[in-house]
C-alpha cells in the first residue's frame, strides 16, 4: 500500500511531563500503521529544539538523549504556499536542503507550554491539521480555574475553590489565615496548569497548608485551593469525538498506593504494576515493553470501575457534556470524584491529550488502539475538509486609502 499521509508526532517539550510524553507518543506510533502512513518522529527537547530520527520511535534509545540527538536532524517546519514542510537545520544556503511535506501534525504532549494550546497555536498558524484539540479546548483544559468556570456555567458539578496567586503569597499569614476562614479542613492545594500530580498536596492544618503553597508557587503563578473530599472514590472515563459528536469509553478507578493520599506522580507512572490490579499492557518494544515505564498503561486500576449501573451512566454522560462544553477534539479523559459520604459526583479536570492516550478504557469496549488512532485521524481530517470551506480573510483596498498623522517619515 502506497504511503499518501505523512504524519509528524511531536513529543516531549519543555514541560515537567516530558517523560510520560515520551512513553505515550511511542506507544502510538508503535499502533500506527506504517504501511499507511509515513511517521516522523518528531522530538522536542527541554529547550523546544525539533529533532527527528527514526530510532525515536523505540523507548531504549532515549536511555542516552545526547547520544541519540548526535545522530539525528535538528529540523524546523514551514509554510510554502498550500503545504507545511519539515526542514533540515542548519539551512544550507548552497547545495541541496532536504524537505519533507507534512499532511498530518499529531501532538502527543502532556502538560505546561506543549499540551495548554502554545504548540497547537504553532501547528495552526503553519497551517498543519491536528490530529487531537485544538488552540481553545487545550487553552482551557489546561488552566484548572477557568477550566471550573466553564464547566460551572454549563451546569456540571465541580467543587468551590479559591485562586491564589504569588502576589496573595508575598503576605502568607495572611493568606493562609483567609483560606482556613473560607474553607474546611482537609484541603488540597493544586498549581492551575500542570497535570501528573506535580505539586498537589492534600493539607490538614495551617502549617501544612502553608508547606502546601509554598509548593504549588514553585510550579505556576496561580494556585487553586478546594475542600478535600475525605471519603473520595476516583473515577475517569474517556471520550472520543467533537462537537458533531462523542462517546465515552469504558469507567476506569485509579488505585493509590497510600488510601490516605490523593494519587501521586509514582503511582501513575513508576508504580510498574503490582500483583493484584490490573494493569493494561502494550505492543512489543516500540511500545516500550522493555525496561521502563508503560505510562498510564502502568496505573493500578480497576476497569470497570466498581460503581453502580447508575454511577457509571452519570460518569459518562457528564464526560461527554464536559468534552463538548469545551469544543473538544479527538480523545480526552475526564477525571471525576465521588464523595462516597453523600453519593454527589464531581468533575476533578479534564486531559486534552490523556498519558496513553487512554487506549486502555476503549479495549473493553471493543476499540482496539490501532482503531483508536484510526478514528482520531479520521476525525482531523474531517476537521481540515471543514476548515477548508471557511472564509478567513479577505482582500480590501484600505492600505491604498488610508491615511495615519504623525508617525516617521520616510524619504
Amino acid at each position: 500500500m502506497a504511503m499518501n499521509i505523512t504524519i509528524a508526532v511531536f513529543f516531549g517539550g519543555n514541560s515537567t511531563e516530558h517523560e510520560i510524553s515520551v512513553i505515550s507518543a511511542i506507544q502510538a506510533m508503535g499502533y500506527l500503521d506504517h504501511e499507511k502512513y509515513r511517521i516522523l518522529p518528531v522530538y522536542m527537547t527541554k529547550q523546544n529544539l525539533f529533532y527527528t530520527h527514526p530510532d525515536m520511535e523505540r523507548i531504549e534509545n532515549f536511555r542516552d538523549i545526547p547520544a541519540l540527538l548526535s545522530k539525528s536532524r535538528r529540523v524546523f517546519f514551514l509554510k510554502e504556499e498550500n503545504r507545511t514542510l519539515m526542514v533540515t537545520w542548519p539551512f544550507r544556503r548552497f547545495g541541496k536542503n532536504e524537505s519533507v511535506p507534512v499532511d498530518l501534525a499529531f501532538p502527543i504532549v502532556h502538560g505546561t507550554n506543549v499540551e495548554d494550546g502554545t504548540l497547537q497555536g504553532f501547528l495552526a498558524t503553519l497551517g498543519l491539521p491536528i490530529i487531537g484539540p485544538g488552540v481553545l479546548p487545550s487553552a482551557l483544559g489546561m488552566d484548572k480555574a477557568v477550566m471550573k468556570s466553564v464547566f460551572k456555567d454549563h451546569g456540571i458539578p465541580v467543587l468551590p475553590c479559591r485562586v491564589c496567586t504569588r502576589k496573595d503569597w508575598e503576605d502568607p499569614d495572611a493568606l493562609v489565615d483567609g483560606l482556613t476562614k473560607e474553607l474546611p479542613w482537609p484541603m488540597i492545594v493544586k498549581p492551575v496548569n500542570l497535570g501528573s500530580s506535580i505539586g498537589i498536596t492534600k493539607a490538614g492544618n495551617a502549617e501544612e497548608l502553608r508547606d502546601a503553597l509554598d509548593l504549588a508557587f514553585t510550579f505556576s503563578e496561580k494556585v487553586l485551593v478546594e475542600r478535600a473530599i475525605e471519603k473520595l472514590k476516583e473515577v475517569n472515563c474517556a471520550v472520543l469525538g467533537d462537537y458533531e459528536g462523542a462517546e465515552a469509553s469504558e469507567c476506569e478507578e485509579p488505585l493509590s498506593s497510600d488510601e490516605e493520599s490523593i494519587l501521586s506522580f509514582e503511582d501513575k507512572y513508576l508504580s510498574g504494576g503490582k500483583s493484584g490490579a490490573k494493569t493494561a499492557g502494550v505492543k512489543g518494544a516500540a511500545a516500550g515493553e522493555k525496561g521502563g515505564s508503560k505510562g498510564m498503561a502502568s496505573l493500578q486500576r480497576k476497569i470497570p470501575a466498581q460503581i453502580s449501573d447508575e454511577m457509571r451512566d452519570r460518569v459518562r454522560e457528564t464526560a461527554v457534556r464536559a468534552f463538548q462544553a469545551l469544543d473538544g477534539a479527538g480523545v480526552a479523559r475526564i477525571d471525576f470524584m465521588i464523595d462516597e459520604a453523600t453519593g454527589e459526583l464531581f468533575l476533578n479536570e479534564i486531559n486534552t491529550i490523556p498519558g496513553s492516550l487512554s487506549f486502555y478504557l476503549w479495549e473493553p469496549l471493543g476499540v482496539p488502539y490501532a482503531e483508536l488512532l484510526e478514528r482520531l485521524i479520521a476525525l482531523a481530517l474531517k476537521r481540515a475538509r471543514e476548515a477548508a470551506k471557511t472564509t478567513t480573510a479577505f482582500d480590501t483596498n484600505i492600505l491604498a486609502t488610508v491615511k495615519i498623522p504623525g508617525g516617521t517619515k520616510t524619504k
